[in-house]
């Protein structure tokens, strides 16, 4: 990797002088460009000379951060906040830390008093508001369950199919032609019935899988054998709404 001019000079000077404060230069410029193990040795040599450097323990404690050395660059950063709490830098760098960690809520906690320090920071809002939906979710909005006469307008849907009374009781819309006895009349709904609707599933899955009739013609004992399938679940569906009506008609009652 070619190095900066910047970096040469600063090295170079460094070189020259040990005690330059130059090294701080150096160092957060190595740490740009991503030689973190350079810019920590830079900034451990410095600080020999200059212990009180804070703007280098903060290049020491981000380069620390990049190689995964958390607890070393904690202890840094806090020695910069315990010397100057309200460093801004330093703040954020442990907001990153703790974020890196998993520490959600110290990492929130930093976040915020940077957002105090840097007012109408548009970036540090974005963060907050999106750590503090990680730290305290919103309260989702109750939704009630609802109830299978909510999915369904049954009592539509029973005169449609024939039934004399709807489940509210009232006559049902005159229907256009003669009167067709309906199989609700007298029907009963014994405990050992399966789902109707698991059987009208059931019955037009196996539809779907049968050749159409235009490619295949269907035999007659075929075609027989459908059409008392499709009254068999029909006549369970109905009774499945009837179940519904008596339930309905008997929590009134009661």
């Amino acid at each position: 990797m070619t190095e900066s001019p910047r970096i040469l000079e600063l090295r170079r000077r460094v070189q020259s002088d040990p005690a330059s404060i130059a090294f701080a230069q150096l160092a957060e410029e190595c740490r740009r460009a991503g030689a973190n193990d350079e810019a920590v040795s830079t900034c451990r040599a410095g600080l020999a000379y200059h212990p009180d450097y804070l703007s280098a323990r903060i290049t020491l404690g981000r380069a620390l951060v990049e190689l995964g050395r958390l607890d070393e660059a904690q202890a840094e950063l806090t020695l910069v906040l315990n010397a100057a709490p309200d460093n801004l830098p330093a703040i954020r760098a442990l907001a990153e830390l703790h974020q890196q960690r998993g520490e959600m809520t110290d990492a929130l906690r930093h976040y915020k008093r940077a957002l105090e320090l840097a007012k109408y920071d548009a970036q540090l809002e974005h963060v907050v508001e999106r750590i503090e939906n990680v730290v305290s979710p919103p309260p989702q909005p109750e939704t009630a369950p609802s109830a299978i006469e909510d999915l369904f307008d049954f009592d539509t849907l029973l005169e449609q199919l024939g039934g004399q009374t709807s489940s509210r009781g009232e006559t049902p819309r005159a229907a256009a032609g003669p009167a067709v006895p309906s199989v609700l009349d007298g029907v009963e709904l014994r405990d050992d019935e399966g789902d109707p609707f698991s059987l009208l599933e059931r019955h037009l899955r196996e539809s779907e899988e049968r050749p159409p009739t235009a490619a295949v013609p269907i035999e007659a004992t075929e075609a027989v054998e459908q059409d008392e399938g499709d009254q068999r679940v029909l006549a369970d569906l109905e009774a499945w709404l009837v179940a519904i009506v008596t339930d309905r008609e008997q929590h009134a009652a009661g």
